[in-house]
């Protein structure tokens, strides 16, 4: 018996010590008392639960900040009682009295505004956008209305326009819109009393672009305005595309 004992607990060490010593070998455990076992096991516990925090929190550290939207960069204009929405720049001002349901303009660059122009609800009873006719259509009739409205009577000024774009999108509303795009130079000569025609020599004074999204809504007929000098769209071209994308008509409030 004895023999046997003394065999059984040789092979244990050596076991153990092929490996290298590690708790459970060093201390079998019926030799341990129960608050060691119980201080081991807890011990055991804590070092799994700190690795497996690591592992599940680490790809949930916070991630550095994205590149703010240019949506950032906007205010939203809505008019419950007439039933409209859109972006503006943030920085742009409210123009009271301008003759618009709503116009808002660049404080540095005048010539650079935002407008909204409703049909009146007596003498329109407009049913969708297509009641204009094609997008071709609308194009032509909102250019002669710029350039009625931009007549002028001085002496030698010369108007020269055409219609860059004109478009059919439907909405996340799931509403028709037409977008129109004219560009409108205006010429002018400072000395056209002049005798001489070489002293009449008319010069650029302003080369604009002039953006129209229509839209109808409640039996009326609703166009965004966005107007701005040809070279400030140019550098300016995404989000003043976003604001004209951001229009959008609604049931109105009786």
């Amino acid at each position: 018996m004895s023999t046997s004992g003394t065999g059984a607990g040789v092979a244990t060490a050596s076991a153990c010590g092929f490996f290298g010593p590690s708790r459970a070998c060093a201390i079998p455990r019926r030799h341990v008392s129960a608050p060691t076992a119980a201080g081991h096991s807890d011990s055991r516990r804590r070092f799994v639960s700190t690795m497996l925090s690591t592992l599940t929190l680490s790809p949930l550290l916070p991630l550095q900040p994205a590149t703010a939207s240019p949506s950032s960069s906007f205010k939203e204009h809505i008019d419950n009682f007439d039933g409209y929405t859109f972006f503006y720049p943030r920085s742009w001002i409210q123009v009271r009295g301008a003759g618009a349901d709503i116009f808002f303009r660049d404080p540095l660059v005048l010539d650079e505004n935002i407008s909204v122009e409703i049909s009146s609800p007596s003498s329109s009873r407009y049913k969708n956008v297509e009641d204009l006719g094609s997008p071709e259509d609308a194009a032509q009739k909102v250019l002669r209305q710029y350039l009625t409205e931009l007549m002028s009577t001085r002496l030698g000024v010369k108007r020269e326009s055409n219609v860059l774009t004109a478009s059919q999108r439907v909405a996340d509303d799931g509403r028709n819109y037409y977008q129109v795009e004219v560009n409108i130079k205006s010429y002018a000569s400072n000395n056209e009393l002049a005798v001489m025609p070489e002293d009449r020599v008319q010069k650029l004074e302003w080369d604009r672009r002039y953006l129209s999204v229509l839209g109808v809504e409640n039996k009326r007929l609703y166009e965004l305005r966005l107007q701005s000098p040809e070279k400030v769209f140019m550098e300016e071209e995404r989000d003043l595309r976003e604001v004209m994308d951001s229009f959008r008509v609604f049931k109105a409030i009786d």
